[in-house]
C-alpha cells in the first residue's frame, strides 16, 4: 500500500509531470491498484439548485453576474423538485447526488431549505454533496447534522495564478471554508480546473496545495475548462489533452486514497481520451446530460463506454442511511 504523504515539494511534483508519459501512467496505475478496484468508477449526478446571478467574478463561470454569458437566472428550487431529480439519478445508476448553488455564501432562509434537501436525498439511500460557496458560523456543523457526506469547494488553480481568475474572494478564503468542513467531520471534495491559460508550474502549484492539506480531499475533481461565450476565459488556448491526462495521473500519485473525478469537460473528450484518464487513475465521473450550466456526455454514451472498457459503477463509499431523528429537526 502506498504511503500517504503531506510533505510533497514542488520539485517532487514537477519531476512527476516531467516523467515520460508511459512511465507516469504506469506509476499512477500501480498506485491506483494498491488502493482501488481498477475497474470500478464512482458515479455522481450534479444538479444546479440555484442558477445564475452569482456575485463572484470567477473568470470561467457563466453564472457570474459580472459576465455576459447567456445563462437564465433561476431561483432556489423547491425541495420536492430536488428529491425527484435525485430519485431519477439513483434509478439511472448514480450513487451520489450533488447539489450546486451559485452563491458567494448561503443566506439563512435559503440554507434552511438546503438542509431539507440534504435530509431528503440522504433518506433515498444516496451519498449527499453540496457546493454553496463559503460557509460561515455553524453552517458546516448543521450540514453534518442533516446528513451531508461531502462538501465541494475547489481551489481552482495555484495560489500564484488565483488572482488572474478570481478577485472577489481569496485563496485563503477557500482554505478557511475547507477547514470548517474538515472540522465538522464532513468529507471534502476539492480539486481544480486546468486549461485556464495557466502554466504547468501553476498545475504543479495546484497539486502541491491539494496534496499538502492536513487531510487529502476524499474526492478530487479535475476539471478541463469548458469555454463559455461571454466569460473572460472564452477563447483561451486549449490545453494539450495529454497534459490533462498527466494532471490526472499526478493527482492519483499524490493522493493515493482519494477518489479522483474526471469532471467538467468530458463532453469534449472522445472515448479514447476518457479511457486514458481512467488508466491514469480517474475513478469517478459526473453522470447525466448537464453539469450545472454546461453539457455532459449522455448517460447512454457513458454506459456504452463502461461496457467497452469493462468498467462497473462503484458502490457508495460512505454509509447512506438516513440521518438520526434528532438531526432531522436540527437547524
Amino acid at each position: 500500500m502506498t504511503a500517504i504523504r503531506h510533505d510533497w515539494t514542488r520539485a517532487d511534483i514537477r519531476a512527476l509531470f516531467e516523467l515520460p508519459f508511459a512511465d507516469l501512467l504506469h506509476r499512477a496505475q500501480t498506485v491506483h491498484r494498491a488502493h482501488f478496484d481498477p475497474n470500478a468508477v464512482q458515479v455522481s449526478t450534479l444538479l444546479s439548485i440555484k442558477t445564475g446571478a452569482c456575485p463572484e467574478d470567477c473568470g470561467y463561470c457563466p453564472q457570474s453576474a459580472h459576465h455576459a454569458a447567456d445563462v437564465n437566472r433561476e431561483a432556489l428550487l423547491d425541495v420536492d423538485a430536488v428529491v425527484a431529480a435525485a430519485r431519477a439519478a439513483r434509478e439511472a445508476g448514480a450513487s451520489r447526488f450533488c447539489m450546486g448553488a451559485a452563491w458567494r455564501s448561503p443566506r439563512e432562509k435559503d440554507f434552511v431549505r438546503v438542509l431539507d434537501m440534504v435530509r431528503e436525498v440522504k433518506a433515498l439511500g444516496m451519498e449527499t454533496c453540496v457546493t454553496l460557496g463559503m460557509l460561515k458560523g455553524d453552517q458546516a456543523e448543521r450540514l453534518k447534522d442533516a446528513g451531508l457526506d461531502y462538501y465541494n469547494h475547489n481551489l481552482d488553480t495555484s495560489p500564484e495564478y488565483y488572482g488572474e481568475i478570481i478577485t472577489t474572494r481569496t485563496f485563503e478564503d477557500r482554505l478557511d471554508t475547507l477547514a470548517q468542513v474538515r472540522d465538522a467531520g464532513v468529507n471534502v471534495c476539492c480539486g481544480g480546473i486546468v486549461g485556464m491559460g495557466e502554466s504547468r508550474e501553476d498545475r504543479v502549484g495546484l497539486m502541491e496545495s491539494l496534496a499538502n492539506l492536513p487531510q487529502h480531499p476524499q474526492s478530487v475533481p479535475i476539471n478541463y475548462l469548458v469555454q463559455v461565450a461571454g466569460t473572460p476565459l472564452a477563447g483561451t488556448a486549449a490545453l494539450d489533452p495529454l497534459e490533462f491526462v498527466r494532471t490526472i495521473a499526478v493527482a492519483r500519485i499524490l493522493m493515493p486514497a482519494s477518489v479522483v473525478r474526471l469532471s467538467a469537460g468530458r463532453e469534449g473528450m472522445d472515448d479514447a481520451l476518457q479511457a486514458l484518464c481512467f488508466l491514469a487513475g480517474a475513478n469517478s465521473i459526473f453522470y447525466g446530460d448537464k453539469l450545472l450550466t454546461t453539457g455532459n456526455p449522455a448517460a447512454e454514451r457513458d454506459r456504452a463506454l463502461f461496457e467497452r472498457l469493462g468498467i462497473h459503477a462503484a458502490a457508495p463509499a460512505v454509509r447512506c442511511a438516513a440521518p438520526p431523528a434528532e438531526a432531522v429537526v436540527a437547524g
